[in-house]
């Protein structure tokens, strides 16, 4: 859920050794510029067994801890994904790379989530497939951990390293679904971004390089030698990148599609092993 806020000074009335009420809890969040303080309210409230749990968990809050992270999971496509500081918080425009990766192979197999961060890709695509073996991949060890949790159910895989070094050799040639929510921000950008990405998730989910299409380009040129005949590829990208994100797939070999959800302000490039 976005939100956004301000430095300010939680509640008297929220601190307090009593039971808060719902009423202080949106007055502290809304006083600390959480632009939807009444639902957060209710998920914090919801998520607190005791008054001393509760306080604690709104002032983390009001002095700027992303509401995921209070929480401890975001809603992915009506699933619960946890999540972990220092690990990427799943966006909800990501659920559209999801649609795009079922509408094209409703019946996939073998799915791998690449630069998997908290594993929300593979659990959702898991979930909504017919048992497939899934396989995921980051190189940042607090996602490794986060995604392992995540995926058990699926009985996925999780392999720690640097994009397709990571995975083991059998899985050449037989992907259905590779998805690569790879990081996209240009590198003068990052700092633009905000505070609840800059300050609180790992730059090496954010950087994309001086174009915020560096990791694109290498996972493009790499992915037909990995995907199955008739097997796709979906990257998510700005709007402004899409151009030359589609360039980067063709010039892989790859027949390319650019998918756009103006409901969730998402970009995603599809690209298909003939």
């Amino acid at each position: 859920m976005p939100s956004s806020f301000l430095p300010a000074s939680p509640s008297p009335d929220v601190f307090s050794t009593s039971l808060p009420s719902r009423d202080s809890v949106v007055a502290a969040l809304r006083g600390a510029g959480c632009v939807f303080a009444e639902d957060e309210a209710a998920l914090i409230l919801n998520a607190s067994r005791t008054a001393a749990e509760l306080t604690a968990l709104v002032e983390r809050r009001v002095t700027g801890l992303p509401l995921e992270l209070v929480l401890g999971w975001a809603e992915f496509r009506g699933l619960r994904i946890a999540v972990a500081p220092g690990v990427f918080v799943p966006r909800r425009r990501t659920e559209f790379l999801v649609s795009e990766a079922l509408a094209h192979a409703p019946h996939a197999d073998v799915v791998v989530d690449l630069c998997c961060g908290s594993g929300a890709v593979g659990a959702a695509l898991a979930a909504a497939l017919d048992r497939p073996e899934v396989h995921a991949a980051d190189v940042d060890p607090a996602a490794v951990h986060c995604a392992r949790g995540n995926l058990a159910d699926a009985g996925g895989r999780v392999y720690a390293g640097d994009l397709f070094e990571a995975l083991p050799d059998t899985l050449r040639g037989r992907v259905d679904i590779l998805a690569a929510n790879v990081p996209y921000v240009p590198t003068g950008e990052v700092g633009l971004l905000p505070a609840e990405a800059r300050d609180h998730e790992p730059l090496v989910a954010l950087d994309g390089g001086s174009d915020g299409l560096d990791v694109l380009r290498r996972v493009a040129a790499a992915a037909p030698g990995w995907l199955a005949p008739g097997g796709c590829l979906l990257v998510e990208t700005s709007e402004r990148q899409a151009a030359d994100a589609v360039g980067a797939f063709t010039r892989a070999g790859l027949t390319t599609r650019l998918a756009v959800c103006e409901d969730l302000y998402a970009h995603v490039v599809i690209g298909v092993r003939d």
